[in-house]
């Protein structure tokens, strides 16, 4: 009851207050549609995984920077195989005032592993066999072969721990009736397992924290009412210039993850993957970029990033040796060869979301692909592209994810079924060298069948005012709500 009293006053506080100052709170704002702040499950957008990371703590979380830091764990040990992670929970409660135990972690964590299940954050935890409570407070879990990047993955907002539909904060959520509008309160430090501080309350900054679509999430940002702007994407770059305003403001993160078009039909012209690869090597990737201004971007013509292996795998281009035109070459006579003796035209349907960087992209590809004979129709997501932009951002750096985001199972669009069977095989491997081999081979099985076009590394970028703590590019573009709350000192 505590919990729930103190943030209906922080609540009222909170209302009463404008925007900016250092004492006032943080105004966020994270692009997207307006119901996407309260989504339940585990599909969850960006904006739903920036305010579940905020209310249902995991084991452990991520910090500003994208480092893994305790959460309800407060220290854990790996043992020496790396097949077993041990954590201490710290002494923390659920909102309802009950002590969280090691019997609550385990169920909620294995719910939430169940949840995830036919995803691909579901394939990421498939090396996961057991959760174990060992005594009050302490929990187990065990893997089928080690997993260097398991607590990053852990780490997740879908992974966030909860009990009758509750989180265990760090923060707690409160909003008006049909508001779009969530205000997020600290929870005192005693409640999250901390020493108590006197002056928390003091200290402490409520946020308040909308989703806006569009241009109205920039205006918002231009007209002062937002201090930070969050999940920009390729496809709302172009709004970013701001002018003089934009100085300073603009702050792109480190993105890694798969950015590229995944095919959705092999029939007529896609039929041959042959074909299918034309459209892939025709394209001159950063000419592509060029019109953004994106300082820095990084492209690439592999799915799995060639440096993500260890030692690399293939040289850092796919078409090692080749002269763009040299490319356009081979590919326009692939596309002749096919038109010879039809009255079809060369065509592909492209699926984008609507935006000033879709328009940017889109007139670009089909402007290149015009060279090797191929015209390009744009269409919308969802509404029947043979083509269709896939713009992920990894959750953990290991060519097991890039590799899961093609998966069957999760029908994003043509697929290799002995590319999956090769990364099953890959979970119960032990030695780190062959378990590289089986996912490297998983990789050459998808590039063979030509499943997708990868164009490089995604665009997040956020817009940050100079009063704003707490904010830091990072690799995974998630930017956790709590620290904004906190004091620099």
């Amino acid at each position: 009851m505590l919990r729930i009293s103190l943030a209906l006053c922080l609540s009222v506080l909170l209302s009463a207050c404008g925007p900016g100052g250092d004492r006032g709170p943080v105004n966020v704002a994270i692009f997207g549609q307006q119901e996407a702040l309260f989504q339940q499950g585990v599909r969850l957008s960006s904006a739903g995984q920036h305010m579940r990371a905020a209310t249902h703590e995991g084991l452990v979380a991520l910090d500003p920077a994208g480092q893994v830091v305790p959460a309800i764990a407060e220290r854990w040990i790996v043992t020496d195989d790396g097949l077993s992670y041990i954590f201490r929970l710290r002494d923390s409660s659920w909102p309802d005032g009950e002590e969280i135990t090691a019997e609550d972690a385990q169920a909620a964590l294995r719910n939430a592993i169940r949840q995830v299940e036919g995803t691909s954050l579901g394939l990421d935890l498939a090396k996961v066999t057991e959760v174990r409570a060992m005594t009050g407070r302490v929990v187990e879990v065990r893997l089928s072969s080690p997993m260097p990047e398991f607590l990053q993955l852990l780490a997740q907002p879908e992974l966030g721990l909860a009990k009758g539909g509750s989180g265990a904060g760090p923060m707690i959520m409160s909003r008006d009736e049909d508001s779009p509008v969530a205000r997020l309160s600290a929870l005192p430090p005693e409640s999250r397992g901390l020493p108590a501080r006197e002056d928390w309350e003091d200290l402490a900054r409520g946020l308040t924290v909308r989703a806006l679509s569009g241009q109205a999430a920039v205006d918002a940002f231009a007209d002062g009412e937002v201090d930070l702007l969050l999940n920009g994407t390729i496809v709302t770059f172009p709004m970013a210039q701001l002018g003089p305003l934009s100085r300073g403001t603009v702050r792109v993160d480190p993105a890694l993850g798969l950015f590229g078009f995944a095919f959705r039909s092999d029939s007529g012209m896609l039929a041959d993957p042959a074909r299918r690869e034309a459209l892939s090597m025709a394209l001159d990737r950063n000419q592509l970029i060029q019109p953004f201004g994106l300082g820095g971007w990084r492209e690439t013509s592999w799915i799995v990033p060639p440096d993500i292996f260890t030692p690399q795998k293939y040289p850092a281009s796919r078409w090692n040796g080749l002269s763009l035109e040299e490319r356009r070459g081979i590919a326009r006579r692939r596309i002749a060869a096919w038109q010879a003796g039809r009255d079809e035209p060369a065509t592909v349907r492209v699926g984008l979301p609507q935006g000033p960087g879709s328009d940017l992209l889109f007139t670009a590809l089909a402007q290149q692909w015009r060279e090797i004979g191929v015209t390009a129709e744009r269409v919308g997501i969802g509404e029947g592209a043979e083509l269709e932009l896939r713009d992920r951002l990894a959750r953990y750096s290991s060519p097991r994810w890039y590799l899961n985001q093609l998966n069957c199972a999760i029908e994003v669009g043509l697929c290799s079924e002995a590319a999956d069977a090769l990364v099953r095989q890959s979970l119960d491997e032990l030695d780190p060298v062959a378990k590289q081999e089986l996912m490297a081979q998983a990789h050459a099985e998808l590039v063979a069948a030509e499943v997708f076009i990868p164009l490089g590394v995604p665009v997040r970028w956020s817009l940050v005012r100079g009063s704003v703590s707490g904010y830091q590019a990072n690799p995974w573009g998630l930017h956790p709500l709590f620290p904004l709350s906190q004091p620099t000192t």
